[in-house]
């Protein structure tokens, strides 16, 4: 049986007035409402080892420009989704296609060059069949040509790179996600590495943890871990766990990286969260999160007695958690209830 830790009476005062704020004692006549409560409960929890991480994509990357030339188009901003191949932006493509005209043009000046030299090289053979052409003649219509053929290949990798080049006026998503950031505004000049777009695909995300090396053996050995995301008051159960091969050799840390399963909603890169590793079971003595009452130095909660009054306890809490409840060390014991809402606890007191 845990023992109740005595509190002062002053403090007791200061927490309910901090609770109670500018109301007053409930009204003569009138019947407190009752209190929502729950349980102190003695029950199995997962031990785990904490250590603070942050949400991070597993695919994110920034688009850049392969060109040079003004941004004429923008199509989508920060937060909107796309989908893999919609056009980003695009870039003004007229001295791409300048260029291009010219390549295709080159390219057709010889390939004429090369018919006239593919025919003259077989009437020189006909010639040369009857005698009357020498043998240095033949041979240098042949090199025509092997010349003539040689710059129609150097002319269609022309063709092609100039193709290639005015492809890279439109910027297109490489695969489906969110706009993370925009770096560029419509009219601005673009040159060759300037990005254009950030974007991360929020399906596959994953948590990045730093652990002491030590306890790198008992969280394999667990092989589970489970997200805490404060900002959204949520606990997700991670889909794996990889332990990074390497250890910094100044802290003696390792990287740990959780992955999270598909899809998960209002999480997104960059956001803080608590990972959780498991390595073992065991019997605590557990409080609902919502029921505990935190003024300054103080850490209690509400206990309902028989008549359901509320009475404020000070408590001392463990390092056990989870998304029900907290452990308690002292303060408590098994089978009492507790005040879910300790605000209104502390208004129905009168104090």
């Amino acid at each position: 049986m845990v023992r109740p830790l005595a509190i002062s009476a002053a403090a007791a005062l200061a927490v309910l007035l901090a609770a109670c704020g500018a109301h007053g004692p409930a009204p003569a006549g009138r019947a407190a409402p009752a209190l929502a409560s729950a349980p102190v409960e003695l029950r199995e929890v997962e031990l785990t080892e904490s250590a603070e991480a942050v949400v991070e994509a597993v695919r994110q990357s920034t688009v850049s420009s392969q060109i040079a030339g003004r941004i004429v188009d923008l199509r989508f901003d920060v937060g909107d989704r796309v989908k893999k191949g919609d056009v980003l932006a695009r870039i003004d493509e007229r001295a791409a296609t300048q260029a291009l005209a010219a390549s295709e043009a080159q390219l057709r000046a010889a390939e004429a060059s090369l018919a006239n030299a593919r025919a003259q090289y077989e009437r020189s053979k006909q010639l040369f069949a009857q005698k009357f052409i020498s043998q240095a003649a033949l041979d240098k219509a042949e090199s025509d040509f092997k010349t003539a053929e040689s710059q129609v290949r150097a002319m269609l990798a022309g063709a092609g790179q100039a193709a290639t080049e005015r492809s890279f006026a439109t910027i297109v998503a490489p695969y489906s996600g969110v706009v993370s950031a925009r770096h560029v505004q419509l009219g601005e000049m673009a040159t060759p590495g300037k990005p254009i777009m950030t974007g991360f695909d929020p399906s596959s995300l994953r948590v990045s943890a730093v652990v002491a090396s030590s306890e790198v053996p008992a969280i394999q050995a667990g092989g589970r871990a489970r997200v805490e995301i404060p900002a959204a008051g949520r606990w997700i159960d991670a889909r794996s766990i990889t332990v990074v091969p390497s250890a910094d050799p100044r802290t003696h840390s390792t990287e740990i990286r959780i992955e999270l399963p598909e899809d998960v909603q209002g999480v997104y890169p960059g956001i803080f969260a608590r990972a959780h590793f498991v390595v073992g079971k065991a019997a605590r003595l557990m409080v609902p999160r919502g029921a505990v009452l935190r003024r300054s130095e103080l850490t209690a909660v509400y206990v309902l007695g028989e008549d359901g009054a509320p009475q404020l306890r000070q408590v001392r809490l463990g390092t056990v958690a989870d998304e029900r409840g907290v452990e308690v060390l002292a303060g408590l014991k098994a089978g009492e209830r507790v005040a879910l809402d300790p605000v209104a606890a502390g208004m129905a007191t009168g104090s």
